[in-house]
């Protein structure tokens, strides 16, 4: 879809507008360090177990880049690697990220994604709709009873965001300069 300059909402600047651009080492260090941080540290710190490096990484880099179709590979490639790795089921997190990478390219798209309380909200929403999503996607494929404890996951969803906005910030100085 082509939106027009009036159209797009809260791009103030010709900055904010752009798509970010990162170099090739990034795209594939930072997925990769985020999906050992989810798989090794919880082992050794169970306290970090509620942090979702993976996700945050796919919202941060469909955000940035600001096209759906970078949004549904990054989802994609970030959520099979992370099946591969957990004892879920191969693809339910390939799914449930690819639907997040779509969604969250899409508001970048349309929302100027280098606010900070947009950026806290975005991380926050988008926790929520991938623990939900995962939550439907595994009663309706696999016929297991999970539970969706709706508090303790707003809880976990805010404690994400807070550090989401950090791990923005630190993404942030990896972009290339246009």
């Amino acid at each position: 879809m082509n939106y027009s300059d009036s159209e797009r909402i809260l791009l103030s600047s010709q900055r904010e507008g752009q798509v970010s651009k990162f170099r090739f080492w990034v795209m594939l260090a930072v997925p990769l360090a985020a999906i050992l941080f989810q798989v090794y540290v919880p082992l050794f710190f169970q306290f970090l177990g509620f942090l979702e490096m993976p996700l945050l990484v796919v919202v941060y880099f469909a955000l940035m880049r600001r096209s759906q179709i970078h949004g549904l590979m990054i989802g994609a490639l970030v959520g099979l690697a992370q099946d591969s790795l957990s004892k879920n089921p191969l693809g339910m997190y390939g799914i449930v990220d690819t639907l997040v990478g779509y969604f969250a390219a899409s508001v970048g798209v349309r929302f100027d994604v280098d606010n900070l309380f947009l950026r806290l909200f975005l991380a926050f929403f988008f926790f929520v709709f991938h623990q939900f999503f995962y939550w439907v996607m595994s009663r309706a494929l696999l016929g297991q009873q999970l539970m969706f404890e709706i508090q303790r996951e707003l809880i976990i969803g805010l404690l994400n965001a807070v550090v989401g906005i950090f791990l923005f910030h630190f993404l942030d100085r990896l972009r290339e300069s246009v």
